[in-house]
């Protein structure tokens, strides 16, 4: 700026139009700074939380990952066909997300070696839900609240928050008298194995909240494959087991004809609930759909509470 002005005077201006032309220059400067400032529009969400987070928000996003598999395993939210697929979580199409020019990307701690190529595109919001040991209900919460005064919608973010607190406290109240039985929540992986879910995790975190004791009081195992061994259900024979999400086909005849899982007290009692699909590494809204699911499922299961 200052070479500026002294080429301006060397142009023969006056000190006074001198003066003007740094005056502009400022103008512009403080405009282009209020750009940069201003709330982003176009948001691509690579985290499968964050980008439940954003439509939380009221926000669709211009791009996102494995929306094939995201609309089967979260079901919700439903997102718009004009989102584009960056493709792979794990290895996300760096030239396609370039070529839509995002002014924000909303990624996780888990994809801190991808953060510099996203830095080079676009701003970057990474923000945390899962870490190991932690339960991350408060973590979605906080993240609604820190994205929402990164996109200037305050209010909309106390509204979701309320909404979801409310949620809480009404099926905790419903539920309280199932109190007395400890719950298994579990993804089925095959015949033989099983992902359980811990208080590290958001439905063990959910549940937990709700005043339901957790059967399994080790930590949840975020492995590809389910790592737990049907057997070890036995541990509780007077728990329930949830189910959460499809059984894969491969497994279902297997669990038909497995004496390990017909012998488990709560199968012989019949003390076995199923969850539609939900994400299991999610934000506010899988937490919300966990709650709703459960407490429909309880509330018609015929256990006496």
């Amino acid at each position: 700026m200052v070479r500026d002005y002294r080429a301006a005077q060397g142009q023969g201006f006056s000190r006074r139009q001198a003066l003007a032309l740094l005056a502009a220059f400022a103008a512009s400067g403080k405009a282009f700074a209020q750009t940069r400032q201003s709330p982003p529009k176009r948001i691509a969400a690579i985290d499968w939380a964050m980008l439940e987070t954003l439509v939380a928000l009221g926000v669709m996003p211009i791009a996102a990952t494995e929306l094939v598999q995201f609309r089967k395993d979260a079901v919700e939210p439903v997102l718009d066909k004009s989102v584009a697929d960056l493709g792979l979580r794990g290895s996300p199409n760096l030239e396609l997300l370039r070529l839509l020019r995002p002014d924000l990307i909303l990624i996780s701690p888990f994809y801190v070696r991808f953060e510099a190529s996203f830095r080079a595109i676009a701003p970057v919001l990474s923000l945390p839900f899962y870490n190991r040991g932690e339960p991350p209900y408060q973590k979605a919460v906080d993240a609604v609240s820190a994205l929402a005064r990164e996109l200037g919608v305050e209010d909309r973010g106390r509204e979701v928050v309320a909404q979801q607190a409310a949620l809480i406290e009404e099926t905790r109240e419903s539920l309280q008298g199932f109190a007395s039985r400890p719950t298994y929540l579990v993804n089925i992986g095959d015949a033989r194995h099983v992902r359980v879910f811990g208080a590290d995790s958001m439905f063990g975190d959910i549940l937990g909240r709700l005043g339901l004791p957790n059967a399994w009081a080790d930590r949840s195992r975020y492995t590809f494959a389910a790592p737990v061994p049907i057997e070890n259900l036995a541990a509780e024979p007077d728990a329930r087991i949830v189910i959460i999400s499809d059984i894969p086909v491969e497994a279902r005849n297997g669990l038909k004809n497995s004496m390990i899982w017909q012998s488990l007290q709560p199968i012989r009692d019949g003390r076995v609930l199923m969850l539609a699909n939900i994400n299991p590494y999610g934000g506010i809204l899988a937490a919300a759909r966990f709650t709703r699911l459960f407490k429909t499922a309880m509330l018609s299961s015929g256990e006496m509470p």
